[in-house]
């Protein structure tokens, strides 16, 4: 089994649920002591995976990683406006993904799993969210990145290639190595104010995904495309769940979308210029303002699989951000360390 992006949040999940399916494990890392690191915390050790260290770009590396294998998982991805090279995460995700799927092909791996993201289907154009649903047309690289990397995947799933692409929500749990624009939202809405707006959120215990990325691994399935967007709950709803989870109310802000989009689009163009952290993007915006419940029974189905209540896996999500100093005491309030 090849993994890539096995020291990352969702892959470094996925890797424990592999050993204890009783898969043997060959990791894809550009870092051998930072992914067995964050491994480590996951309590699976060297002796327990087979590391190739290189970059999903490089064919020279990928390729012979891929023999041997039967399988693969992609959950690499560089995220933000660059990769690590400085170049454009749009070049550096569709030229890995492609990489490593035409890797695994010429290998004979069955299934290959790409794991995507909702977001390819948002702004929505159907009231609900389905494997079935348009695809967007995203601003920022990264957002471009996920929509070319999956036009090109249904070409091959068209073509007959044993190809299952993923579509998680925003994936929430503890121990996150980096913060993503999820977790980064929900500490930005927590200190700096709860957006009073319309749209939603989609959550997926990070878990729950690693489990269905085993379930995959079913071979002669052929193409599929699995939407597990997980809970959705408007923001009312989740700022009122959050609210009642740590005992501390988060005040409101109201943000009607007109501005919450130009605000979102004024930063776009700072980060033109030089580096911003503010999680705030313009895709980011329309996400928040018009995200729709995804219909994941199809996918819970065939996986066999169930998903965790929501209150335990913020539970658990926010106690780990407070733990971790990303979260104040006073806005983690009764699950302050």
């Amino acid at each position: 089994m090849l993994v890539t992006g096995g020291g990352g949040f969702v892959g470094s999940f996925a890797v424990p649920a592999l050993l204890e399916a009783g898969h043997d494990v060959r990791l894809l890392v550009r870092s051998p002591e930072r992914a067995l690191g964050v491994l480590a915390r996951r309590g699976v050790g060297e002796a327990d995976v087979e590391l190739v260290v290189g970059d999903m770009v490089d064919a020279d590396v990928v390729g012979p990683a891929a023999v041997g294998c039967d399988a693969t998982i992609h959950a690499a991805a560089a995220i933000g406006m660059t990769g690590h090279d400085g170049t454009s995460v749009l070049d550096v995700n569709t030229r890995g993904a492609r990489t490593v799927v035409d890797a695994a092909l010429a290998a004979g791996h069955d299934p290959v799993v790409h794991v995507s993201s909702v977001a390819v289907f948002v702004p929505p154009v159907e009231p609900v969210i389905g494997p079935g649903s348009t695809l967007a047309s995203p601003r920022t690289d990264y957002g471009r990145s996920k929509v070319v990397t999956e036009q090109e995947l249904r070409a091959r799933q068209d073509a007959g290639d044993p190809i299952t692409i993923v579509y998680p929500g925003g994936v929430i749990g503890r121990d996150q190595p980096h913060l993503d624009a999820t977790l980064e939202g929900l500490v930005a809405a927590r200190t700096q104010g709860w957006p009073r707006t319309r749209g939603g959120v989609a959550l997926v215990d990070v878990r729950d995904l690693a489990d269905a990325l085993v379930a995959c691994l079913a071979p002669g399935a052929g193409p599929r495309r699995l939407v597990l967007g997980g809970h959705f709950l408007r923001w009312a709803e989740l700022g009122a769940l959050v609210d009642d989870i740590t005992g501390v109310r988060a005040w409101r802000a109201p943000l009607p979308k007109p501005v919450l989009m130009a605000v979102a689009t004024l930063l776009d163009g700072v980060r033109r210029v030089r580096p911003l952290s503010y999680p705030l993007t313009r895709d980011a915006a329309e996400i928040m303002t018009t995200m729709v419940a995804t219909d994941d029974r199809a996918t819970l189905d065939a996986l066999g699989i169930e998903l965790r209540p929501v209150r335990e896996s913020l539970d658990e999500t926010l106690r780990w951000l407070a733990e971790a100093g990303h979260l104040p005491a006073r806005s983690a309030g009764r699950l302050a360390p």
